[in-house]
């Protein structure tokens, strides 16, 4: 029996959602891909009902929300695209096409047809003032952020999932056939391209490249890998393995890194699908800790702690040095989460019904809620502002309460 084709090859993450175990999700994924066992039907769990919060403090207030639009697509089209935010220039993408520029205000600047489904997200660079998104069709422009002029278009050899890296004159992004490319800022150029392995199966999206230092990009691959490439030039410095499928099936094996690596402070820190949390100190690029837990949303850190959501939507802190569990909490078991963030001394975690939950990191309650419109898959934050994009439009803004 034949598998599905590239595109499908990648594993829609809604095939992944709402199952019991990892072991339950790979029997579900094994199901939708490989076509066989027709009669064993997935384990799907309802999701946790919130519980009212007994005294809830005030922790985000609204800036403003807007619907830029959410034209209907496959199921197999991504459905995280983010918010670009610099120097008071707001870009936000519809999937329909639509690119967009507010001011802090909320109010709309300018706004164009790209022409194509955009899957990239938005990326705004501050110094340039220049806004990246990328489309279905493997497109990639460049506009000017303050007033959505067109400054340069170029074709890559793949689609991209997931927003650029934008550092150095350089435009970084990391396309679904395993390529990642660097482009020129001033006229979208390629410079360089890095090949990575591509796995026969494997979740469809990816992790954005991000910063390492001033000088290396980090990427992380659907083989369980993180790559050092040099910005400039795109040599590579170095490779390590962070995800370890286990199992007799390709599905079984998958072992893609989809949350973006997370460097703060010399220290490293990756999540795994797999199944594997690593820690890892820069200076000695020796390994702190690894730990098990699958995730596909990035990680959160603070000065004490690494935040993590699951699978299943169990939110776990651990010890930032040694990966000891610190606390965890049940409360919004299988309500598809989002990455977490830091909002000021709070964890911030969205999902499926638009709902933002604040934790208190030090006991692990949640103690603030803020609600805004369709499911949510990722949370931004720049400074002490807090920023979504809902699966069916929707962008909402909040500032952290004084």
């Amino acid at each position: 029996m034949t598998q599905s084709i590239r595109s499908s090859k990648m594993l829609s993450t809604k095939t992944i959602k709402k199952t019991v175990m990892h072991v339950a999700v790979l029997a579900v994924m094994s199901t939708a891909v490989i076509g066989c066992n027709r009669g064993i039907k997935p384990v799907v769990n309802d999701p946790v009902k919130l519980v009212q919060i007994a005294q809830p403090i005030s922790v985000l207030q609204p800036v403003f929300s807007t619907d830029v639009g959410n034209k209907k697509v496959s199921k197999k089209d991504p459905l995280d695209l983010q918010v670009g935010y610099a120097n008071g220039q707001i870009v936000t993408a519809s999937r329909g096409g639509e690119l967009t520029g507010f001011n802090t205000k909320g109010e709309r600047l300018w706004s164009i047809n790209v022409g194509d489904q955009i899957t990239g997200g938005v990326t705004v660079d501050a110094l340039s003032q220049t806004a990246v998104v990328s489309t279905r069709g493997g497109q990639v422009m460049a506009f000017d952020s303050a007033t959505g002029a067109k400054r340069w278009q170029q074709q890559l050899s793949g689609s991209v999932l997931t927003p650029a890296l934008i550092s150095n004159n350089r435009v970084i992004l990391s396309a679904n056939d395993g390529f990642l490319h660097g482009l020129s800022l001033q006229t979208g150029q390629s410079v360089w391209q890095f090949a990575t392995q591509v796995p026969a199966i494997s979740v469809r999206g990816g992790a954005a490249p991000t910063l390492l230092d001033n000088e290396t990009a980090l990427l992380a691959t659907a083989d369980g890998r993180l790559h050092a490439i040099t910005i400039d030039n795109g040599l590579p410095l170095w490779s390590r393995r962070v995800g370890v499928g286990a199992g007799s099936s390709e599905v079984e094996r998958m072992s893609d890194v989809d949350g973006k690596p997370v460097v703060d402070k010399s220290q490293l820190f990756a999540i795994s699908y797999s199944g594997q949390l690593l820690g890892i100190d820069l200076a000695s690029r020796q390994v702190m800790f690894v730990n098990e837990m699958a995730s596909l949303k990035s990680l959160a850190v603070n000065s004490q702690q690494v935040i993590a959501t699951s699978l299943e939507g169990k939110v776990v802190a651990y010890n930032r040095s040694n990966g000891e569990v610190l606390w965890e909490s049940d409360a919004l078991a299988y309500r598809d989460l989002t990455n977490p963030v830091m909002i000021g001394n709070y964890i911030a975690i969205g999902d499926f019904d638009g709902v933002v939950h604040l934790f208190d990191p030090a006991s692990g309650d949640i103690v603030s809620r803020v609600q805004t419109k369709g499911a949510l898959t990722n949370l931004q934050v720049q400074g002490s502002r807090l920023m979504t994009q809902s699966a069916s439009g929707q962008v909402a803004i909040w500032q952290l309460a004084r």
